[in-house]
């Protein structure tokens, strides 16, 4: 298997591409009509499985959506990158953090010196960690909802979009005193819920919102972390505008994942950086 790459690497491979002038997985004649059984809704009005996926010939899925009241089905090929690229993603989905690993303890230090260029960090077990939004002294305790992923995505965010990064570690916008949140905690849970929604443990799209993000991650490898840091911002705005409290955190996500749905489901979004949402990094 090869190796997923590094979370170091993410800034400097990074690249935008071109915008397409269609989804690529769409069949180009009328698709056909799901027929048979219920559907059940996955995650959106406007989405839905139809009963139990069934795979015709290798690499090939079925669909369902739903347009204006009617089921449809869409069947795609995975071209060789995507089922590479699905691959990776998976690979690093089931990386536990590891704090005996010299890569996983250099890669908590580079996000430390990333959020804090210019304080000193005083060990991988510190009271430091809580200022970051760590429930303790030790992070590495933090990792197990959503293992070593997590970490690399706090890092990309840190180093792809500092402003932003910083502007909702600082908590710059809303009442502190009502609206804060454990910053590093919080986008723990994001990567989780990430996961969930674009239903990454399977191997195969099932719903059309992974679909799409398969579209994406053919075009972008980053296209996950990417993800990440929009999400990361919409669930601090709807937080921020809700004047919510930790008690209304898993409320917020549920809301965070909706608004994401929606905004990958819009036609003319082709690219993580098409999201109407994107525009809020910086």
């Amino acid at each position: 298997m090869e190796a997923a790459p590094t979370p170091a690497a993410a800034e400097t491979q990074h690249r935008h591409g071109g915008c397409l002038s269609a989804r690529t997985f769409m069949p180009p004649g009328p698709v056909a009509r799901c027929s048979g059984g219920s559907s059940q809704a996955a995650g959106s009005p406007d989405e839905a499985s139809c009963g139990s996926p069934r795979w015709i010939g290798k690499s090939l899925s079925c669909v369902c959506i739903k347009r204006k009241g009617a089921y449809e089905r869409i069947c795609m090929n995975l071209t060789p990158v995507q089922e590479q690229r699905l691959q990776r993603l998976r690979h690093r989905m089931k990386v536990y953090f590891d704090h005996s690993r010299r890569d996983h303890q250099e890669a908590l230090r580079a996000l430390w010196y990333a959020t804090y260029p210019d304080q000193e960090l005083e060990g991988l077990v510190s009271e430091q960690w809580k200022d970051m939004g760590w429930q303790g002294r030790d992070p590495s305790t933090d990792f197990r909802g959503a293992g070593f992923i997590s970490l690399e995505n706090l890092l990309f965010f840190a180093k792809t979009f500092s402003a932003s990064f910083q502007r909702l570690l600082q908590k710059q916008s809303g009442n502190q005193a009502t609206w804060e949140y454990p910053f590093a905690v919080a986008g723990v849970n994001i990567t989780f819920m990430i996961m969930q929604m674009l239903d990454l443990q399977s191997t195969k799209p099932r719903t059309f919102v992974k679909a799409v993000f398969v579209q994406m991650l053919s075009e972008d490898e980053w296209a996950f972390d990417l993800l990440y840091c929009v999400a990361f911002l919409v669930m601090d705005k709807q937080w921020v505008e809700k004047n919510a409290s930790y008690m209304d955190f898993n409320e917020i996500l549920k809301s965070t994942r909706a608004q994401l749905q929606k905004e990958l489901l819009l036609e003319d979004v082709m690219r993580i950086e098409d999201m109407p949402s994107y525009r809020l990094l910086c």
